[in-house]
């Protein structure tokens, strides 16, 4: 059993003999006593306590003590915080040392230390005093510092924004100026050295940081990932695949997902899609897909997240971070510290990973929920580059516009007048097809089709209602409406009317306001053969339908007007 282990079950136990036990905190060990003299003097001029031990070895032992094991632990584990000890010192029990050869005539060892006392906010005992020191001293005592050492204070003065550049353990002119800055800010005197006692301000801030975050290695054997997680932020809450879910603690407003799932570029690219979907993910941020892998990062006024995902060797991971905007300092350097301890080994979550008491739903995706628009209306392609006609009023106000939850549309052209609306897409769209409008008046009284999204696309494809051409103008006779008899869903403004061919004889407008209520099955459309002029403002020419095309059959028609016609979403 080891040491740690002994000290840490007496402390458990609490029994009075264990209490009385005495350690030290052994910081170095050298194998002639002159080395050992130096050193010990060396640590004398910065520390109370100091002793100088022979070990059982021959060797020379330098260390701190006797303490209570309570204290020597809590002591232990202050001064390597402050980086005042080599970062290696350990706890030692008497029976390693023999005699003590510092200060001369001192025996310590045979010193009893009492029990300590329940510690309370008033009665904490103090670790050694730590002496203010010269800049000469300061170099002297820095110089004894190991590579982590100094490598620790960089990363300390990087956390604080003081330090910006590699962590090397050099102190060159960037680490200088950073420690000049540094104690500008605390009120020292700007000398670019760092003295035992400022070092040990810097570390004890650090650390107090890292406290307050809890910041521990994470290691999911199911998911297969390594990783730092904020844990006085976070806990662990279920699996719910591909995601391993960690929940705010205490309303830290922190949440994290460890993405873990098998799959290829597809399946990258369809969770790079999903992941969109999700309110965790605001809809403001970078964009960043690759083949293999992908960055996503959202913010808004009440949320911020962060998300990388990548795909080797057939496996999917990574990781989203999620908090609010009064953390974004905070969260900036955890986001550092859990991107660099990232690390996968293993497998990948089980499809089946799935907690049975998660709440389930439409708007729920792995128990997450998915954001929704706010409002949801119908659109159908006008030409082979992906241009979509739909209504003004679906697009009205919008921050952003998608087509079918996935093209990012830009409004080109718009009539509040018509009622119509051109969107084009801001990437590169090739639809399978695209409208064919009839030149001339559809026939009175024929019947008609229409592709739309009722119930705002909930069933996740356009389908068809049919219905017939009752009139070809308005109530008030309007030339540019038609009059349908069928009924519609409000999603389905801005589908496409067709007839029997599947040629465009028209577009479903919005219900109108008229200060009364309509019969059922009265329904109004822009006419096809009236939409030319408005489309050539828009830069977009109108396709004709062939006027010899024959009908199609009502599945094919079907077919077609659900490849023509699509989900338009507005959000904000």
């Amino acid at each position: 059993m080891s040491l740690f282990l002994v000290l840490g079950l007496a402390l458990f136990t609490g029994t009075a003999a264990q209490a009385q036990d005495r350690v030290w905190i052994q910081m170095e060990a050298h194998p002639d006593l002159a080395t050992a003299e130096g050193r010990v003097r060396a640590y004398a001029q910065i520390l109370d306590g100091v002793n100088g031990y022979r070990l059982r070895t021959g060797w020379y032992a330098i260390a701190l003590g006797p303490y209570n094991p309570a204290d020597g632990e809590r002591f232990l584990n202050q001064l390597r915080a402050q980086g005042a000890i080599p970062g290696d010192s350990y706890l030692a029990e008497a029976e390693i040392y023999q005699q003590q050869f510092f200060p001369i005539g001192s025996n310590s060892l045979e010193v009893t230390v009492p029990q300590a006392p329940a510690i309370t906010e008033t009665a904490e005992p103090a670790a050694p005093a730590i002496p203010e020191e010269t800049v000469a001293e300061a170099r002297a005592s820095e110089a004894q510092l190991d590579r982590p050492g100094r490598e620790a204070l960089q990363i300390a003065l990087q956390w604080f924004g003081f330090y910006n550049s590699g962590i090397d353990g050099a102190f060159g002119p960037g680490t200088r100026g950073a420690m000049s800055a540094w104690q500008a800010a605390r009120g020292f005197e700007e000398t670019g050295v760092l003295t035992t006692r400022q070092r040990a301000l810097l570390m004890d801030s650090y650390q107090g940081e890292l406290d307050a975050l809890g910041m521990r290695t994470v290691r999911d054997e199911r998911a297969g990932i390594e990783i730092d997680l904020p844990l006085a932020m976070v806990e662990f809450a279920r699996y719910e695949f591909p995601f391993a879910q960690f929940d705010p603690v205490d309303g830290s407003g922190v949440q994290v997902l460890l993405i873990s799932q098998e799959g290829s570029e597809a399946t990258l690219g369809g969770l790079y899609e999903i992941m969109q979907t999700l309110e965790i993910v605001p809809l403001e941020g970078e964009r960043n897909r690759r083949s293999s892998s992908f960055v996503l990062t959202g913010q808004s006024d009440s949320l911020r997240s962060h998300t990388v995902a990548r795909l080797e060797d057939g496996q999917i991971k990574g990781f989203t971070l999620v908090w609010t905007p009064e953390r974004d300092a905070q969260m900036a350097r955890v986001l550092e510290m859990m991107e660099d301890s990232f690390s996968t080994y293993g497998g990948t979550l089980d499809p089946g990973a799935v907690d049975p008491g998660m709440e389930q739903g439409v708007n729920l995706m792995a128990g997450l929920e998915v954001r929704q628009p706010d409002r949801a209306r119908t659109g159908f392609y006008i030409d082979g580059t992906g241009a979509v006609l739909t209504t003004a009023e679906a697009v009205q106000a919008c921050t952003r516009v998608l087509v079918n939850d996935r093209y990012e549309m830009e409004v080109i052209h718009s009539d509040a007048a018509l009622g119509l609306a051109v969107l084009r897409p801001t990437q590169a769209l090739a639809p399978s097809t695209y409208a064919g409008f009839l030149s001339t008046p559809a026939r009175l009284r024929t019947g008609v089709a229409v592709a739309g999204f009722p119930y705002d696309g909930t069933l996740g494809a356009a389908s068809l209602n049919f219905g017939t051409l009752a009139d070809l103008q308005g109530l008030n006779g309007e030339d540019t409406l038609a009059r349908l008899e069928l009924d519609v869903e409000p999603s389905e403004a801005g589908a496409p009317v067709l007839d029997a061919t599947g040629a465009v004889v028209g577009m479903i407008l919005p219900e109108p306001d008229m200060g009364r209520a309509l019969p059922d099955g009265v329904t109004f459309a822009l006419r096809g053969d009236r939409m030319a002029e408005f489309l050539g403002q828009a830069g977009v020419g109108l396709t004709s339908a062939p006027v010899t095309a024959e009908p199609l059959t009502r599945n094919a028609l079907a077919r077609y007007g659900s490849d023509l016609a699509v989900l338009v979403t507005c959000w904000n």
